[in-house]
């Protein structure tokens, strides 16, 4: 049975990812730092900080999958069917024979890929509130769709 510091240092490890949204790379430091040092104190908090490291990193692995397909796929599709022609005297450039017919299915491909990472980051969002609500009441909790990494 895991005490109350217990659960309430699982739960923060959960909530700690959130910090994404106000320092970079935070959703892997603080819990890093907080596993780290709790890690052999309770073996709870080990396990629920390997899934909330874990989890950060398969998230982390998924964007950069996202953004890998979304990026060059629009990058050429629009580059590839359209030809420039800079004028001189304006410095302005100019698109010459753009047709959005030839690039409708490209960029299809990169906004499927932008709509399931901003799907992905909101169901990330309810995850971790979820996780930190299970955590604090001293229930397991597996993140679905997660590589461990850490073992």
């Amino acid at each position: 049975m895991e005490t109350t510091a217990q659960n309430n240092t699982a739960a923060l490890l959960n909530l700690s990812t959130l910090t994404q949204y106000f320092i970079p790379f935070g959703n892997l430091i603080f819990p890093i730092i907080i596993w780290t040092t709790n890690k052999d104190k309770s073996e709870y908090v080990n396990q629920q900080g390997k899934q909330t490291i874990n989890f950060q990193l398969s998230l982390f692995l998924y964007s950069c999958a996202l953004v890998m397909i979304a990026v060059p796929t629009l990058l050429v599709g629009i580059f590839s069917n359209t030809t420039f022609s800079a004028i001189v005297n304006n410095d302005d450039i100019v698109l010459d024979n753009f047709n959005f017919s030839n690039i409708s299915g490209v960029i299809t491909i990169a906004v499927v890929a932008i709509v399931l990472f901003m799907f992905m980051k909101i169901a990330e969002f309810i995850l971790i509130i979820y996780a930190s609500l299970k955590t604090s009441n001293g229930d397991d909790f597996k993140y679905p769709l997660t590589i461990n990494f850490i073992k």
